[in-house]
């Protein structure tokens, strides 16, 4: 098997959730003792959302640059980064590897055309909502338009992920408000809902109006592929 290997901490919450995923998905198709060949740099996450929140983007790139660099140096053969916003630095992070960084977008753009959708309804931070890397993403590549909800409840959902998912607070209440987004961009022609931060699959495993993808699960499945050695996407 090829190592892999994962910047993660943004949240912890969620990349425990990759390390159980990429060893699980190792040991159904190899059996026995198997596991997963991983290298793991769990960042400390509240520099990087305050860097965030200030739009230093640079920083949040150099810093993820230089982990992927360590993880490259300490053996890791391809990498993830375990957290769909910090994919809007994912090209400048590529620039400072000699190994490929297996992007999130293109797990889920291979899903979505596969099963034939055109539009979809995004949920996730404020950035990954609002700054619009993943709209042109998926428009650019896979011909996929997103849509995502009215202001007040991105930013409702923005809090939903920063002060609750993130801190390992999974209430009732929030799952309902969640859900309610995904019913208005039904109604306005959204086909699946996709789960735009790696944190939601925690609190929302399905929705009663829309079928989901959830995004960890995808990018679990990318970085099983190349561990595994077996076919994989990447956009053109």
């Amino acid at each position: 098997m090829r190592t892999l290997g994962i910047l993660g901490g943004m949240s912890w919450e969620s990349t425990q959730v990759y390390y159980q995923g990429l060893n699980r998905g190792v040991r159904e198709a190899r059996g026995g003792l198997s596991s997963a060949p991983l290298l793991l740099h769990s960042l400390e996450f509240s520099q990087l959302a305050r860097w965030q929140h200030e739009g230093n983007w640079q920083a949040i790139a150099t810093t993820l640059g230089q982990a992927g660099q360590g993880l490259q140096a300490a053996g890791a053969q391809a990498l993830v980064i375990a957290t769909n916003t910090m994919h809007k630095v994912a090209g400048q992070v590529q620039s400072m590897l000699d190994i490929p960084l297996l992007h999130i977008g293109d797990a889920i753009g291979q899903r979505l055309q596969q099963q034939g959708i055109g539009r979809a309804a995004l949920l996730g931070t404020r950035f990954t909502m609002e700054d619009g890397f993943y709209q042109a993403f998926f428009s650019e590549h896979y011909g996929i338009e997103l849509c995502v909800p009215a202001a007040a409840e991105r930013q409702e959902v923005h809090r939903i992920i920063f002060e609750e998912l993130c801190q390992g607070m999974m209430l009732e209440e929030s799952r309902y408000r969640l859900d309610r987004c995904l019913a208005e961009l039904a109604d306005s022609g959204a086909e699946m809902g996709i789960l735009g931060c790696t944190e939601l699959g925690l609190i929302l495993p399905k929705s009663a109006y829309l079928p989901l993808l959830d995004t960890t699960a995808a990018h679990i499945q990318q970085g099983l592929a190349f561990m595994l050695d077996l076919p994989r996407v990447a956009h053109s």
